[in-house]
């Protein structure tokens, strides 16, 4: 239990509308003072008045990577609960909150850092990673295509799971292999472009393909790929914003829901879907799939129906 002291210098620091708004975003993702500021349409003078107390009361911290300063929420203790309980409060579609995810992405863009570095620890990492081991092989070859939610980094590389992770970046691939570091996990890391890498790999029994990590990518030609990099028995999961796909005719049909459309573009990929989950958290709502190549979930069906005779 937090003492009263700690509490109130707690409440003192974020019950501020703009310390609130950076603590938002900061659940979702690292970011500099610069990118707040853009973020929150402020200056850096201000913003960094407004960082100064959150981190004095130890509600941010400061991190390094290379050459870049970055503000994340606390990972553990009693400041990670006070502001976990606090922010599951939030309305996180509000117009204003939502203007400053869109804000805060667009700088991330400008500078290169689109899809660079998240905070551990978040709702949907957690999530994520409870959705996908509940079904993934204990053992075999794993591929990841984008390191921007690190818990999938830990269920690519769990022991007994050979990984190759693909960053888009050299920073995102120090955030990640520190990580990894940090969770005694062994995995190879690959910078470069992830539909490049899909081309190129076969026989991976299990691919995870964040496609919110390769904007401007078409989802339909990721698909495609992915069925390649699979094994005759492997199963891919895809991650794939819901308003994305919402305004994504031209690659399916007119008219389909997004889920609907999912489907179709997987199917036309050579995919079947065998589970659908939409996953909404830390300011992001996604749709994810689980799917195998139609051909192995032929074969599967016709082993178990002759098992059954």
């Amino acid at each position: 239990m937090a003492r009263t002291s700690d509490l109130v210098a707690w409440l003192r620091a974020a019950g501020e509308p703009s310390r609130l708004r950076l603590l938002a975003l900061c659940a979702d993702r690292e970011l500099s003072v610069s990118d707040l500021g853009k973020a929150v349409g402020q200056s850096g003078p201000r913003v960094s008045r407004h960082r100064k107390i959150l981190c004095d009361a130890g509600l941010l911290q400061r991190v390094r990577r290379g050459q870049w300063v970055h503000y994340r929420l606390p990972e553990g203790g009693e400041p990670a609960q006070f502001l976990s309980e606090l922010l599951a409060q939030l309305d996180r579609g509000e117009t204003v909150l939502a203007r400053d995810r869109q804000r805060a992405r667009i700088a991330e863009a400008h500078t290169g850092r689109a899809v660079a570095v998240p905070a551990a620890g978040s709702r949907l990492g957690r999530a994520l990673k409870a959705l996908i081991e509940s079904s993934i092989r204990p053992e075999g070859s794993a591929l990841l295509i984008g390191v921007r939610i690190l818990e999938l980094l830990e269920v690519a590389s769990a022991p007994g799971r050979s990984c190759l992770a693909v960053a888009p970046t050299r920073r995102a691939a120090r955030a990640a292999e520190e990580h990894a570091a940090e969770r005694g996990l062994a995995c190879q890391m690959h910078v470069g472009a992830g539909l490049d890498v899909l081309r190129e790999e076969r026989e991976r029994d299990a691919v995870i393909l964040d496609c919110v990590a390769m904007p401007g990518e078409r989802l339909a030609g990721a698909l495609a790929a992915a069925r390649t990099a699979l094994s005759a028995q492997g199963t891919l999961w895809v991650l794939t914003a819901y308003d994305e796909l919402a305004q994504r005719p031209r690659e399916g049909a007119d008219g389909l829901h997004p889920l609907a459309r999912l489907r179709a573009l997987l199917a036309a990929a050579g995919l079947k879907c065998l589970k659908l989950s939409p996953i909404e958290a830390d300011g992001e709502h996604l749709l994810v799939a689980e799917a195998r190549a139609i051909e192995a979930q032929l074969g599967t069906d016709i082993e178990a129906a002759l098992g059954a005779t």
